[in-house]
């Protein structure tokens, strides 16, 4: 007798085996990509969970279901110093990805044609793991779960996602029609991928199908991989926010946040975030995490992935919120750069933004929110000595008050206590969208 989850998995194997993924050009770097490194920087994660500023060398990094390995090369760029473990059961992909980070000049990787359920075997208990788009292929994502955490230091991170069940229900239905044509029955390939083409185009333009999954762009050879893994993904399957809840429990794992968190604020789906509904406004204070993410998901449910991070229970928290510290803390307080702003481009930039007197674009950098963030010459100035090492939030001030002895308007001397609140209001600002790492 045949076993369905060892076909499926060897279904999955020859697909990625035929077309590893992701399709990226081995010579493409993610240096120009300062995003996709925020994310994949330790540094972000482990900020997030426990207001403390981590060194990334000697840290190690699982890349679980590393395919082509290029998401390997953003972690080995974003966390300098780390060794990157990368492990697939598609042994092409595993051959690119030794590939990729030996042309970047990477030689603190290692590489396995492994499964998850095989990760036992390797001698290492890892720091961070990344499970990018994976999890969802699993027929039980709490085996997958159980056994990432077994390898987890008790301090580590793992980040995971599934796919929204909410947001790829039609594709879930074209996958459901294309297995009854059965062009899933084997591995999907040239033949089963232009006959999902000529079915698509074959429709009239207002059949919901085509008009909720198609794109004309898919016909073009680089993006015929978008069909494989939409229409024709052996194994895909869709969770919701309470079954990603469900699975975190069921592996004794804890919720730490989204991974693109600010994208799951309730308040922002209003046209009026400081003025919503009576009801909402008294409700909203008292809804869980759980919760709120849940009303995001029926409200809206544009994100493709319920991309998270977790880790094992920690028992306490150790640091004291800045949104409660006093004037005693704050002037104890040490700032810190994000890493992933710390570039020649951006000391360049920085340094004529304060000669010039000039208006200086932070997400042009760093984009972690969807706003534009302005600094101006005199706030700019206080980042500078940042580039080189954290400082005090008082040694901020007394750079700032050198820069700007007196007020432009009175021409009084600015007193200390001034400064030290702007500093502090500015500082508070940049932290809330991670620009800036804050420590008592």
């Amino acid at each position: 007798m045949t076993n369905p989850q060892s076909d499926l998995l060897d279904k999955i194997r020859q697909q990625f085996d035929s077309s590893p993924y992701p399709r990226i050009p081995i010579d493409k770097s993610p240096k120009d990509s300062p995003n996709e490194l925020y994310i994949h920087n330790l540094v972000t994660s482990f900020y997030l969970r426990d207001q403390r500023v981590i060194d990334t060398k000697g840290k190690v990094i699982l890349d679980a279901g590393c395919g082509s390995g290029y998401k390997s090369l953003i972690l080995a760029e974003a966390n300098p110093g780390a060794k990157i473990v990368g492990v697939d059961i598609s042994a092409e992909s595993i051959k690119l990805a030794e590939q990729r980070l030996k042309y970047h000049g990477f030689d603190n990787a290692e590489f396995y044609v492994l499964s998850i359920e095989e990760l036992s075997s390797l001698n290492y208990q890892f720091d961070y793991i990344n499970c990018d788009e994976l999890l969802y292929l699993f027929p039980d994502p709490v085996c997958a779960l159980t056994s990432m955490k077994s390898l987890l230091n008790p301090s580590g991170i793992i980040r995971s996602n599934l796919h929204s069940f909410a947001n790829r229900a039609n594709i879930y239905r074209a996958q459901k029609m294309f297995a009854m044509m059965g062009l899933m029955d084997e591995n999907p390939e040239e033949l089963e991928i232009e006959v999902v083409i000529e079915t698509m185009q074959a429709l009239k333009d207002h059949v919901l199908l085509k008009t909720q999954t198609w794109n004309p762009s898919y016909t073009s050879k680089d993006n015929k991989v978008d069909i494989l893994m939409n229409y024709l993904f052996q194994g895909d399957k869709g969770y919701t926010i309470s079954d990603m809840f469900i699975a975190l429990e069921l592996s004794g794992l804890e919720f730490i946040s989204m991974v693109n968190w600010r994208e799951w604020d309730i308040r922002d789906l209003f046209k009026e975030v400081d003025n919503l509904p009576i009801f909402w406004e008294m409700s909203l204070p008292d809804l869980s995490v759980e919760n709120r993410l849940k009303m995001y998901e029926f409200l809206n449910p544009i994100h493709r992935l319920l991309d998270f991070w977790c880790g094992h229970p920690q028992q306490i928290q150790t640091f004291i919120p800045s949104s409660t510290w006093n004037d005693f803390d704050w002037h104890k307080a040490k700032v810190y750069l994000h890493p992933q702003l710390n570039t020649s481009k951006f000391r360049e930039d920085l340094a004529v933004n304060i000669t010039d007197c000039g208006i200086l674009s932070l997400d042009k950098y760093l984009s972690t929110h969807q706003q534009i963030v302005t600094l101006d010459s005199s706030m700019a100035t206080c980042l500078f000595p940042l580039l080189d090492a954290p400082q005090t939030i008082m040694f901020l001030v007394e750079r700032w008050k050198q820069f700007r002895p007196v007020d432009p308007v009175t021409l009084q001397p600015i007193d200390r206590q001034t400064a030290f609140n702007l500093v502090k209001n500015t500082v508070m600002s940049l932290e809330s969208l991670d620009y800036l790492m804050l420590e008592l």
